[in-house]
């Protein structure tokens, strides 16, 4: 289920300036805040973006959480962090990996190979779109989500939530609906369109909405390895819940830099 707010087209050469430069601030905005201290994150790596230049076999690594897999509950359960971030997300940079292994996009920002997936070579497509997609998709998502998260948005976010959807909740309502409403596998987003601003959509499977030219400030994954261990079959639950832990200054970040462009 889409919101009826759908993206305009744009000249080719333009959306595409506009995504690699959206995926450059994406790169700062993830590494935002230090680790809390006692992090159970057995995982030490880079920047999702920071790439091992001397290897192209392994271009894209799992990035590091900012807080320890017990951080977010009651709201997602450790388990369920653990599973979801060192096993789900590591498939997705290793099959990313495997799938430019020796190539010259092995160089290139996964964003931007995700915006561009219909014009890599074909043998590549399927890889990038699914684990590029899964990898992008993934490393957003946590970095929008905190312990402390939860507090209404503000600021120039705010106004333009406003603008679009009437109210925080009113907004909320329709990325619930959009979460709800996938069909198996995939996300709800809150999204920046050049032409039309901020619209709330969904996506099926691993797929970007950098894939069709805008560029996703928060999403919901509900996929099930997000959300099942704890909620079993109510998705709906598990979408009210993950609100206590927006990390909205975060998505406010992702706004304020795709205004620049």
């Amino acid at each position: 289920m889409k919101s009826n707010q759908q993206p305009s087209s744009t000249p080719e050469v333009n959306r595409r300036n506009f995504l690699m430069t959206s995926a450059v601030a994406g790169s700062i905005i993830v590494g935002g805040a230090p680790a809390l201290a006692g992090s159970t994150s057995p995982v030490e790596t880079t920047n999702n973006l920071e790439r091992n230049e001397h290897s192209t076999a392994d271009a894209f690594e799992l990035p590091k959480l900012e807080y320890a897999y017990d951080a977010l509950e009651p709201h997602i359960d450790a388990q369920t962090m653990e599973i979801h971030h060192s096993r789900h997300h590591a498939a997705y940079v290793k099959g990313l990996n495997t799938a430019v292994a020796n190539s010259e996009y092995a160089k290139q920002p996964a964003e931007k190979l995700v915006a561009m997936w219909k014009d890599l070579p074909e043998a590549m497509q399927k890889g990038v779109r699914n684990a590029g997609g899964g990898h992008v998709n993934h490393t957003l998502f946590w970095s929008t989500l905190a312990k402390s998260g939860g507090a209404a948005p503000s600021g120039e976010l705010l106004k333009a939530i406003e603008k679009s959807f009437g109210s925080v909740d009113g907004c909320w309502e329709k990325l619930a609906q959009a979460a709800t409403g996938v069909f198996g596998s995939g996300w709800g987003w809150i999204s920046w369109n050049p032409q039309s601003g901020l619209v709330v959509e969904s996506t099926p499977n691993q797929d970007s909405p950098l894939s069709h030219g805008n560029v996703p400030l928060f999403g919901i994954d509900v996929w099930e390895h997000a959300y099942y261990l704890k909620y079993q079959n109510m998705r709906a639950n598990y979408i009210t819940a993950i609100r206590n832990v927006v990390a909205w200054d975060r998505v406010a970040d992702r706004f304020n830099e795709a205004q620049k462009v």
